[in-house]
């Protein structure tokens, strides 16, 4: 797609899907909203359900596109890789129906005619749905019954609402053994008391609950499952909280990845969840990336995600991105190398560093520290009812200590107020639009034929990569799963191969790349020359000899 057509893309779109909700979508409001898509665009919308979960539920699946969307280059778009975070489902959903809503517009056409989107919106559903349960916490796992501490016993070590308020925050004890204080310009929150200089902690800081099996642990065996972004091949946690029994264990998992393994098209994979290699791109380690086991991206693979990160930064125009790692087992790093492609991940929000009102007597922090720093967000936006004060009780496993309730709310931390959605699934429309501008398109170019004598004709053309994005990315050259660009020479008649290969397997074309390739022809008549692959497309061309 030329920048002209991406540019038409942008100003027709339609951005006005969230204006009627009033806030986040539950589960049957997001089936409600999915199944709508496939009923209104009956032509290029088509949902199915992969599987049903544990608690059953199920995992949609949307594939957008013109045609047959499985013969041509395609992205992933996975949201609910992390089930608290529920912007990335909406950002999905929402991507999906403003990509929808403008596609009786010739730019949409067009790049629906060229582009595939296959869209999981919502792969945490059971543990997305506690956002709304009377009991508010942030749960990552599913509905699969775990027992996380090991003891033989099944969730007898849950989270306990101490103040019957319908929400888990904290429990702060002073001890003289607290390796926490507060914070020095904000004493809501709470800071780690640096020993080196000489501080001294007051409490020790747990979530909200009790330690109902009096093993000296809180709340570490409750409902919750197994948590979807520990529970992938790419250096699993084994043996840890939330990971499963083994890799791929859960029925979403397995399911997900038999779909996407099956589609040979994709090239890009973009997830929603706390890892992000797109406001800060991955750097490049030679040590990690060319050790017997990679655990690293190739260099070519880095420059190229610096390439998408920039264009990332310029489509949603969010400064001070929190740095993050992939901790294993994680979808973005199961996308990339052991799937082998192009994956990239944001939160899609994150809350801005605020700078001190001085209208307000505000003064710049003298520590940086996220809650601090979200409450005197808050407070700048009018925002309200996300803070607990904190408020003494009685705990029975504390008695003689002083233990207090409160701190910041579940989720308002990595998930912006609702009224932020509508303007942040434009924007990232608007990115992944663009992305698929860059998407690899193999094309023959500079055609030259000549007659050498005796039958003999040479052929001389160059098979050119007109996207940025390579044909696959470095790492995909390694793997099965990724289809090279495959150049066939059809003959017929008379015709016969003197030099050249009748069928030629390209390794990688580089974006905006070409590679030469001759034969000489020994016949007369027309033939024909095909280059293409799953993830760029393919073009034939006729030559008479």
């Amino acid at each position: 797609m030329t920048r002209t057509l991406l540019a038409c893309c942008m100003t027709t779109l339609f951005f006005t899907t969230s204006t009627a909700q009033t806030g986040y979508s539950n589960f049957s409001q997001q089936t409600a909203r999915i199944n709508a898509l496939a009923k209104t665009y009956p032509q290029l919308a088509k949902v199915r359900s992969l599987i049903k979960t544990a608690g059953g539920k199920d995992i949609w699946q949307i594939t957008i596109g013109s045609g047959n969307p499985n013969t041509k280059p395609a992205i992933a778009v996975v949201g609910g890789t992390e089930g608290n975070y529920l912007i990335g489902t909406e950002l999905a959903i929402g991507f999906a129906e403003n990509l929808l809503q403008g596609s009786n517009t010739d730019s949409i056409k067009a790049l629906l005619n060229k582009t595939t989107f296959y869209i999981f919106p919502n792969m945490s559903p059971d543990a997305m749905e506690q956002y709304f349960a009377s009991l508010k916490y942030e749960r990552q796992g599913n509905a699969t019954i775990t027992d996380d501490d090991r003891d033989g016993k099944i969730n007898e070590d849950g989270f306990d609402d101490l103040d019957g308020n319908g929400k888990i925050t904290w429990m702060r004890v002073e001890s003289p053994v607290g390796e926490y204080k507060t914070h020095p310009d904000d004493p809501r929150a709470l800071v780690k008391a640096d020993l080196n200089k000489g501080e001294k902690g007051k409490y020790i800081l747990y979530t909200e609950g009790s330690d109902n099996d009096k093993d000296d642990s809180f709340n570490e065996d409750g409902e919750g499952g197994v948590w979807l972004n520990k529970n992938f091949t790419y250096k699993q946690p084994s043996f840890s909280p939330g990971t499963g029994e083994f890799a791929v264990s859960e029925i979403e998992s397995r399911a997900l990845l038999d779909y996407l393994f099956e589609q040979f098209n994709v090239y890009a994979v973009l997830s929603f969840g706390s890892n992000n290699n797109l406001s800060t791109p991955f750097s490049y380690n030679a040590t990690a990336a060319t050790q017997a086991v990679v655990a690293g991206w190739q260099l070519q693979d880095v420059k190229v995600d610096s390439m998408v990160a920039d264009l990332y930064n310029k489509s949603v125009n969010m400064k001070d991105a929190p740095k993050t790692n992939p901790a294993g087992g994680d979808f973005l790093s199961w996308a990339y190398y052991h799937y082998g492609r192009y994956s990239f991940s944001t939160p899609g929000w994150w809350v801005p560093k605020t700078k001190p009102d001085s209208t307000k007597g505000e003064k710049a922090f003298t520590v940086d520290d996220a809650t601090a720093n979200y409450l005197r967000w808050a407070n700048q936006q009018g925002i309200t009812n996300t803070f607990t004060e904190w408020k003494t009780i009685q705990h029975p496993d504390f008695p003689g200590q002083k233990t207090e309730i409160g701190g910041v709310d579940p989720f308002v931390m990595i998930n912006p107020p609702f009224n932020l959605v509508p303007d942040l699934v434009k924007k990232h429309t608007s990115f992944l639009v663009k992305l698929a501008g860059y998407q690899p398109e193999v094309d023959i170019v500079n055609i030259r034929t000549e007659k050498v004598g005796a039958g003999l004709t040479r052929i001389t053309l160059d098979i050119i990569n007109k996207g940025a994005l390579a044909s696959h990315s470095k790492l995909g050259e390694r793997s099965y799963w990724v289809k090279r660009i495959n150049v066939r020479v059809n003959t017929s008649g008379n015709q016969s191969f003197i030099s050249g290969k009748k069928i030629q397997v390209l390794n990688s074309l580089e974006g905006y790349s070409s590679q030469q390739l001759t034969w000489l022809i020994k016949g007369t008549g027309k033939l024909t020359i095909e280059a293409g692959s799953p993830t760029t497309g393919s073009k034939t061309i006729d030559i008479s000899l």
